[in-house]
């Protein structure tokens, strides 16, 4: 009975982008196990230069994650904000939020691809990008990298895959905060909560310093979180102006 309640009290989109989610991370994990088929390798959102971009990954990616870690917190992110969240602005207007965050931040996070693709082609020589364009895919897929650093690197951003909800959630995150600047967030490791704002604040202000390259290495899209954010800001102020959502909420 008590499970019943609670998950009938999840709001429908919230609720179904987790089993979405979690559906996906288990067919992953068989696929892989079963047949040596990578989801990840078609439904990862690549750099639009790459043979391995395809349209459909803008919305793919969001879907995918890299390792149950990442997916759970991502959808406790998802759990504890999008409840709220849903029922303010309506199941269908979330949806359309949370899909708008993450293709957002695919779009964002491709413009810093091809700032940092340029750095590296400007320390390499002039057939470099050629050779990545031939050659570079195929030795991606298999776990393989050059030797050089640079070429290496190039390589990465050019033919490597980003995967995740992080702009998405972080987009709902930066909702959340707007809508409830005031409301209280209390955190494992910290005796005192911390208003919404705040904590959204802070949020945008680690993941910009770590994008510069403060935390270089480490393997995540930090540029995509800041993109859902940005688009997820627009959004926002774009239906208080319209007069969708009323005021602050506390």
């Amino acid at each position: 009975m008590f499970s019943r309640s609670f998950f009938s009290s999840i709001p429908p989109v919230t609720k179904n982008l987790i089993i979405i989610n979690f559906i996906v991370w288990f067919a992953m994990f068989v696929l892989s196990r079963k047949v040596g088929f990578a989801i990840e390798d078609y439904g990862a959102i690549h750099y639009f230069g790459s043979p391995l971009f395809q349209p459909f990954q803008l919305v793919t990616y969001m879907f995918i994650h890299a390792s149950f870690t990442h997916l759970f917190f991502n959808m406790f992110a998802l759990f504890m904000f999008g409840m709220t969240l849903e029922r303010v602005l309506g199941s269908k207007r979330f949806l359309f939020y949370f899909i708008s965050c993450g293709i957002g931040a695919a779009l964002f996070q491709e413009g810093v691809f091809a700032v940092m693709i340029n750095k590296y082609l400007s320390l390499l020589d002039s057939g470099a990008l050629e050779t990545v364009k031939t050659e570079g895919a195929e030795i991606i897929s298999r776990g393989m990298n050059y030797v050089d650093p640079t070429l290496g690197h190039l390589n990465s951003l050019y033919n490597g895959g980003t995967v995740g909800a992080s702009g998405a959630t972080y987009g709902v995150l930066l909702a959340f905060g707007m809508i409830f600047p005031n409301r209280p967030i209390y955190l494992m490791f910290i005796p005192i909560p911390i208003k919404a704002k705040w904590f959204v604040i802070g949020y945008g202000v680690i993941e910009l310093v770590q994008g510069l390259g403060m935390n270089q290495g480490d393997n995540v899209a930090h540029f995509a979180h800041l993109g859902g954010m940005l688009f997820g800001l627009l959004m926002i102020l774009y239906w208080k102006k319209k007069g969708t959502i009323y005021g602050d909420f506390y």
